[in-house]
């Protein structure tokens, strides 16, 4: 009998879609429960029958492929099927930094070309601010906990559920090429227009798949299992979570979300659902730990990546101390953002907690895939010795291929062909990166550099010191010195002068952790420290701050 030879053009060619995903759950987790508050509880049964309707009901209302679909929402199942549904039927996932100025909102609508909304009703006032500006916009549909119609002058087209109920539950998802452009937020800091960062159903695939390899493959701390309980507690509209809705979704985990952020409800909801897996940046930690029904809570099975800023050692000892396993993470934006994790090493994992903090709040050990070097001011590769600082730069299957419809910023990102985070870094012997500060924050005094981020992690460690964020003002004489503005904890307030955190600050200038010219000349003891709308430091206003005083 002649064997048959197939052409290879006959093979089917799998795309790396994000409705494979759902694949796994759909047989290894079908009742497996999605929680929202208390305001409903669904299955990935359910779910696989929602993100259906929902396509369906957006393809009624005229939205089809290759329009892009912005959500306002707070941390919701309906974010989550809208993190499948929009890429799935070929549209594009606009993610809305509703902390964001109206004016940044109104720029970023217009500049993604948003075909239709989807709008929780806290956020219909700033939609309505700038209405009458948009350019693009043709739908509205409502996102409603109350389920009341509220007063608006905004049209709306209509409300989510009702959406879904008149909607297909069997939508024939299109084939679709695994280079689709899937998901587009914008970057916003201090200054400038925000940037649009947008990725491909592959490029989201690859860092998910990289993402899960990291967190639950490693002999480590931390590990991100089937039987954990996953709430995020970073804004869905950040960076795709960080990527870790999708990941939970694939090990079909139990998920639990919060909506709007509120100690008392985190807590809560970490007590009674038993959440085991979580991440968040240091100040939401922060804020849990200092609650005081957190002394009332057994937080010993509650694991969290901390990222978004730096983490601080004393903060880090804190959750440790407490049970709770913490380690950094590390990204940006334009990276999907996972390029590192703080993961222990086997030989690391029986150290006490204060040698553990050493670790893991070091920026981490790059994630699998990830290709991550550091260069000088001409682009060339320096050391890993520990010692020898230079920027970070990288390179992955899943960073940004430009910032959209901006490509003279895109060739200042990927310079060389390496993608260039800005960020100062070591990279020591056994692998682990140390971003030691932004090229914007370091501070240049004498003609020395000083990491700001070293001088808020010692800072940190003070047991009175619950927040510090150093920056540089200018000096005649040495070009800039170094100062701290502090919040103190519950209890030390108005019993701890700045006086004594400098002494508290001199000890390591002893030991040799800072210079002696790195010693700050002030500390600025206040109620809050000005914080960006991702929680970041805003250095921009605590410098204007510091040097107005």
């Amino acid at each position: 009998m002649e064997e048959k030879i197939y052409d290879p053009g006959e093979c089917y060619h799998y795309q790396l879609t994000l409705d494979k995903l759902l694949l796994t759950p759909k047989y290894y987790a079908p009742d497996q429960e999605i929680v929202y508050r208390d305001l409903s509880r669904h299955t990935y049964r359910t779910l696989l029958e929602r993100i259906h309707r929902e396509a369906s009901g957006l393809e009624n209302l005229g939205i089809k492929r290759g329009d892009t679909v912005c959500i306002f929402d707070y941390d919701s199942p309906r974010y989550l099927e809208t993190y499948f549904a929009v890429p799935m039927m070929g549209a594009v996932m606009h993610m809305m930094n509703w902390r964001s100025s109206p004016e940044q909102i109104l720029y970023m609508m217009n500049h993604a070309q948003d075909d239709a909304v989807l709008i929780h009703e806290d956020f219909l006032p700033v939609l309505e601010e700038i209405w009458d500006q948009l350019s693009t916009v043709k739908k509205v549909v409502l996102l409603s906990d109350s389920g009341l119609t509220p007063d608006t002058g905004i049209p709306i087209d209509s409300e989510y559920e009702a959406m879904l109920a008149g909607a297909s539950s069997d939508y024939r998802f299109p084939e679709l090429d695994e280079d689709s452009r899937a998901s587009l937020f914008y970057t916003t800091g201090t200054t400038g227009l925000p940037k649009g960062v947008h990725f491909t159903h592959k490029q989201l695939m690859l860092h998910i798949m990289s993402a899960a390899i990291m967190t639950g493959s490693f002999h480590s701390i931390g590990r991100f299992h089937s039987n954990d309980v996953y709430m995020p507690i970073t804004p869905m509209f950040h960076v795709h979570a960080w990527c870790f809705p999708y990941v939970a979704t694939l090990l079909g985990v139990k998920q639990v979300y919060p909506g709007k952020y509120e100690p008392t409800k985190l807590l809560q909801l970490i007590r009674d659902e038993h959440v085991t897996f979580s991440h968040c940046v240091p100040t939401v930690l922060l804020m849990i730990l200092s609650h005081p029904m957190a002394g009332e809570i057994d937080l010993g099975n509650w694991k969290a990546i901390i990222g978004g800023s730096m983490f601080p050692k004393g903060l880090a000892k804190q959750a440790l101390d407490r049970g709770v396993q913490v380690f950094d993470g590390y990204g940006m934006s334009e990276t999907c953002p996972l390029l590192c994790l703080a993961n222990l090493k086997p030989h690391m994992m029986d150290w006490d907690n204060d040698q553990k903090s050493e670790i893991l709040t070091k920026t981490g050990l790059p994630v699998p895939l990830a290709d991550l070097r550091i260069v000088d001011k001409n682009g060339d590769f320096l050391p890993h010795d520990g010692k020898t600082a230079g920027e970070l730069v990288a390179r992955t299957p899943w960073a940004t291929k430009s910032y959209w419809n901006e490509p003279e910023m895109t060739k200042e990102l990927w310079r060389d062909g390496w993608l260039h985070t800005k960020d100062i870094a070591v990279i020591d012997n056994e692998g682990y990166v140390k971003v030691t500060d932004r090229l914007k924050d370091v501070i240049k005094t004498g003609g020395e550099w000083i990491s700001s981020l070293d001088l808020e992690n010692c800072a940190s460690q003070h047991e009175a010191v619950s927040e510090a964020a150093a920056v540089g003002i200018p000096d005649e004489k040495w070009g800039e010195r170094p100062v701290i503005m502090a919040t103190l904890k519950e209890g030390f307030k108005g019993k701890v002068s700045a006086d004594e955190l400098k002494l508290f600050m001199k000890k390591f200038v002893d030991d040799g952790v800072i210079p002696k010219y790195g010693l700050p000349d002030r500390f600025e003891l206040v109620d809050a420290i000005p914080k960006t709308s991702v929680g970041k430091f805003n250095k921009i206003e605590i410098r204007r701050i510091v040097a107005a005083a």
